[in-house]
């Protein structure tokens, strides 16, 4: 996610902190040592919460590319969505059931270091004994926030998995967003009402993730619809490997492609992007080959495949263009632009 700070790596998943994380720091720094230990104690609870997601998700051989704490809690990035229904809410329980389990496996420690009144004591920073139980607690409030049955959280994500299977993925998800648009105006009213701008804040974040899923959600349904061939122009352009940078730009300027498979004898030895077009003419200037800018490791897709897969590959492998083989042999080049009109014009049809 942009905007954030890497602060270690674990099970292969990076986790990384944003930066408005700093306000937040600022916010508790005046309030003293205490508040700042249960800050820090909520990012590590909620770490917990979503190494156990990931865990879970890469189990079913879901990547999971980095995780990243905000103020209001933390996002797993996975590659791809679930492929079954089973498989979404065994990810989405695996969170707050880990912190339950933390509150289950402490709770005689707990009881016996702190004493029955000072861990049943109302939620306080007046000492660390009770800062202490403060931060124990957490792990319940976390749990029982996230299994609000609506999105993003993780109930939403639960009540989703429960409604695919009677109705379908794309109207359980519409029903589980709604229940997310329920709460944020809730949350909205209130924050309002009592001048809490966090409340305020975490409406606006629900809101616009449950929509943002709604979509998602909307746009991998269309594209299961339609295969590559179905878009495929049959006019297009390859360049040489030898070919000055100058050319590369010719044919950018003179035509609507910007991405260009490299081909030496009729053999596909590269891709030319964009952006690697662009970087390598700001660094080196038009007269270096094509050979040194362009890409030698890229996906290559099928005129048979899904858009769903080639919209996948170019998120995983973060290249905007993918060229098409037939029998070893470039048939044309798909965009993400290209899939993002026909997601257009078929959601406008529909």
């Amino acid at each position: 996610m942009r905007g954030s700070i890497r602060l270690f790596k674990v099970f292969g998943i990076s986790v990384n902190i944003h930066i408005t994380f700093l306000l937040l720091l600022l916010l508790f720094l005046s309030a003293g040592p205490k508040w700042l230990f249960l800050v820090a104690a909520v990012f590590f609870f909620v770490t917990i919460h979503e190494l156990c997601h990931s865990l879970v998700a890469q189990h079913f051989k879901v990547k999971v590319k980095e995780i990243t704490l905000l103020p209001i809690g933390g996002v797993s990035s996975m590659s791809k969505m679930p492929e079954k229904p089973i498989q979404e809410l065994l990810i989405s329980i695996a969170g707050p059931l880990s912190n339950l389990i933390i509150i289950l496996v402490f709770f005689f420690p707990m009881k016996f270091i702190l004493g029955k009144e000072t861990l049943f004591h109302k939620l306080s920073t007046d000492t660390w004994r009770l800062t202490f139980a403060y931060a124990y607690w957490i792990n319940l409030v976390l749990a029982v926030f996230n299994l609000i049955p609506a999105f993003p959280m993780d109930g939403g994500r639960i009540l989703r998995a429960i409604l695919a299977k009677r109705m379908g993925y794309q109207r359980g998800t519409h029903v589980a967003v709604t229940f997310g648009h329920l709460f944020a105006l809730a949350f909205a009213y209130f924050g309002i009402i009592k001048f809490n701008i966090i409340l305020v804040a975490i409406a606006v974040f629900i809101y616009m993730a449950a929509s943002g899923e709604e979509m998602q959600v909307d746009i991998r349904e269309t594209l299961k619809k339609f295969r590559v061939r179905d878009i495929l122009a049959r006019d297009f352009m390859t360049i040489k490997s030898d070919a000055t940078l100058a050319k590369a730009l010719e044919l950018v300027f003179h035509s609507h492609q910007e991405d260009f498979p490299v081909v030496d004898g009729g053999e596909l030895v590269g891709l030319l992007t964009r952006q690697d077009l662009m970087k390598s003419v700001h660094q080196f200037g038009v007269t270096r080959p094509v050979s040194e800018a362009m890409r030698k490791n890229f996906p290559r897709i099928k005129e048979t495949d899904l858009l769903l897969k080639v919209q996948a590959l170019i998120q995983e492998s973060g290249i905007r263009a993918l060229p098409v083989m037939r029998d070893d042999k470039v048939v044309g080049v798909v965009t993400l632009e290209d899939i993002g009109r026909v997601y257009a014009i078929a959601s406008q049809s529909a």
